[in-house]
């Protein structure tokens, strides 16, 4: 049985829902981000983007190129909200939907055909509803693999849909620029235009051990994609592989006391999401960008997983002392990964103490949700602004 992937990925979503929810925002240049000039675009509507503004820009940068932008903070829940009906929606058309992000999954819709009709009428199936439910419109994209389904629904953005027939994948690849094909960075370009390799077929000119030599392990699956091969399969994830959250500064920061305040208030808030999510994290990752962009991110493993603020901040903490004094710093951001189920056995004295912060934390959470976050704050950060 012929294997058939699809692609959905929403047009600018969370611009697309300011317009949506605000009529006069339609038509105009808009842009999801923060309120400082520094912190980054996170979706840019297609009006903003003849400008040249597109999502990870400063918002500095994007105000520069389109100076009647109207940037909109943006409302998380919101967005949250509306991906659920999306993500219902496709689950009544496949029992196998892998949730990439927000705004785009993959469908396995192989031998749907007698329940739905062939892939492109399918395709046109789920654009219409989604558009019926939520009013805002998807683009669509059916291959026989994985990643060409997802370069397919880029092809006639917005509100396209694009399908690659088996027999034209030869074709199609002849055609890709190199840079179209995942896991092809844009530092490793000049090394396959150096080479004459500008198509994607052009890779095919050399064996697989050659692109072995050359670029590492990557080589022999960038050969395969040229050959149109995946063996990446549509894989529905229930549970979330990690969690963080980051800020970026109006003003440098170079006081690791107060970049010890920010990883307070971002430990909560990744706390919160672990505990929401009933999940407990090993691995505790610190990130950190420079004025000149540059980024670092280290990270240290704990024995027990934890989903305790205290002891993600204090890890944290660890991390940033190692680093010693950083210099000016644009961003700082902390996360919790690697939710295995491993067994660990605690001594116990440790097991009391999970048990009394486990309760502590069941508490907050509690008091929060009655009364708002704003009810409880830690000491550490009431002298925080003076």
């Amino acid at each position: 049985m012929q294997q058939f992937i699809m692609h959905v990925d929403m047009d600018a979503f969370f611009a697309s829902v300011e317009q949506l929810d605000n009529p006069e925002l339609r038509g105009k240049p808009v842009a999801v981000g923060g309120e400082s000039s520094r912190s980054v675009i996170s979706a840019a509507s297609y009006e903003i983007r003849k400008y040249g503004v597109h999502s990870a820009m400063p918002v500095g940068q994007a105000l520069k190129l389109c100076p009647h932008a109207i940037i909109i903070p943006g409302r998380r829940d919101r967005y949250k909200e509306l991906s659920k009906i999306i993500m219902g929606i496709l689950s009544d058309y496949s029992p196998v939907v892998e949730q990439a992000s927000i705004d785009e999954a993959y469908l396995d819709i192989t031998g749907t055909e007698k329940l739905f009709g062939p892939p492109q009428k399918l395709g046109a199936t789920i654009k219409k509803r989604i558009k019926k439910e939520t009013g805002l419109t998807a683009s669509v994209g059916i291959a026989p693999v994985k990643f060409l389904a997802k370069i397919a629904s880029d092809l006639q953005k917005p509100d396209g849909l694009s399908f690659i027939h088996p027999d034209e994948v030869e074709g199609f690849m002849a055609e890709l620029p190199i840079e179209k094909i995942p896991g092809v960075g844009k530092k490793s370009v000049p090394l396959f235009h150096s080479l004459a390799v500008y198509k994607a077929a052009d890779l095919l000119r050399y064996s697989r051990e050659f692109w072995k030599n050359k670029i590492g392990e990557r080589g022999p699956v960038l050969y395969n994609k040229a050959l149109g091969i995946d063996p990446s399969r549509v894989t529905p994830e229930s549970a979330i592989k990690s969690s963080s959250a980051e800020n970026t500064f109006g003003e440098d920061i170079s006081s690791i006391a107060e970049l010890k305040k920010w990883l307070l208030i971002q430990s909560e808030r990744v706390a919160g999401e672990l505990r929401k999510n009933e999940v407990k994290g090993r691995t505790v990752t610190v990130k950190i960008k420079y004025p000149d962009f540059r980024q670092i991110t280290r990270s240290r493993s704990l024995e027990t997983p934890t989903s305790h603020a205290m002891t993600i901040y204090e890890t944290g903490c660890a991390i940033l002392d190692v680093l010693g004094n950083t210099g000016p710093v644009r961003l700082i951001g902390i996360g919790v990964s690697n939710f295995g189920k491993k067994q660990v056995h605690l001594s116990l004295f440790e097991e009391k103490d999970e048990g009394r912060l486990d309760k502590l934390d069941q508490a907050v959470d509690r008091v929060r949700e009655k009364f708002g976050k704003s009810m409880l704050t830690r000491a550490g950060l009431l002298d925080r602004g003076k």
